[in-house]
């Protein structure tokens, strides 16, 4: 699940019989790889509280990691998230499409042993090589429509967090300076490790810290947050056409993991007990 840094035009991804999850670690090399699909072995899933969280069950065996620990989360709302992730599953476990499972397992596991502030350091590290701080000179129309859509959300960004960011068209990118990248660490070392682990997950999908903050800070929803990540492809899409299936299902996989990303984020982050009847149609 977790991708390294692309070119901004993107490479058509395979079609879901293909796709095969597990987070990546920092050099590329996936820390664990769980098969793409497996025969559903369950019948029923339900939450129950444990000593070190919330736990889920299938039928009456407790989830667990792919290093074998105790699938136990902190939130009741998380809680109940995955479990609808388990529960909505059919004949066959997809688990390619369980988005919050895995960046569950990534938080418990933290295959790629990595402590609070690396992971920080790794997300402000991106402003670097920021998606919207990347402009062209040419084709003037590009030029036009990232200026148009890409410097109102640098603008709030800047406000929002009373720094500099700006834009450059050198290959080298922008000159971040150094008060704006610590700003940006302060900022995130206010979350906890669990929410840290899916801001960069929602980095890593959009290419881009300054549109994931707009979006977990609600400034933008996530089609306009993933839309304003693929400016560049969309605009090629609309002036040479679409590639039969590819787009489509790129731009569905997108969306899909930026908002269970956000979710995550929001949901690590939440301390309010949720009052619910689990798994209600």
């Amino acid at each position: 699940l977790w991708w390294t840094r692309s070119p901004p035009t993107r490479l058509p991804r395979p079609p879901p019989a293909a796709t095969r999850s597990g987070p990546v670690g920092p050099c590329g090399r996936r820390a664990y790889a769980p098969p793409a699909e497996r025969k559903r072995f369950y019948q029923n899933v339900s939450i129950s509280q444990g000593e070190g969280g919330f736990e889920i069950n299938l039928d009456h065996r407790k989830l667990k990691t792919p290093q074998a620990k105790l699938f136990s989360v902190p939130s009741e709302a998380l809680a109940i998230a995955v479990a609808t992730e388990w529960d909505s599953q059919k004949d066959t476990i997809k688990f390619y499409t369980m988005h919050l499972t895995t960046l569950c397992n990534t938080a418990l596991d933290n295959p790629t042993q990595r402590n609070k502030t690396q992971l920080i350091r790794a997300a402000v590290k991106f402003l670097e090589t920021d998606t919207v701080c990347y402009r062209v000179e040419e084709p003037p129309a590009l030029a036009e429509l990232q200026k148009n859509e890409w410097d109102p959300v640098v603008a709030w960004a800047e406000k929002r967090y009373n720094v500099t960011i700006g834009s450059s068209t050198s290959i080298l990118g922008p000159n971040i300076p150094a008060s704006t990248k610590e700003t940006f660490i302060s900022h995130l070392a206010s979350y906890n490790m669990w929410a840290l682990q899916g801001i960069e997950f929602v980095i890593t999908q959009l290419k881009s810290l300054i549109l994931s903050m707009s979006l977990i800070d609600r400034h933008i929803t996530v089609e306009k947050a993933v839309l304003l990540s693929r400016l560049e492809e969309e605009y090629q899409i609309r002036r040479w056409g679409n590639v039969e299936w590819a787009h489509d299902y790129d731009l569905c996989e997108l969306r899909a993991r930026t908002a269970a990303g956000t979710l995550f984020v929001h949901l690590c982050s939440e301390s309010s007990t949720v009052k619910h009847t689990l798994l209600q149609d």
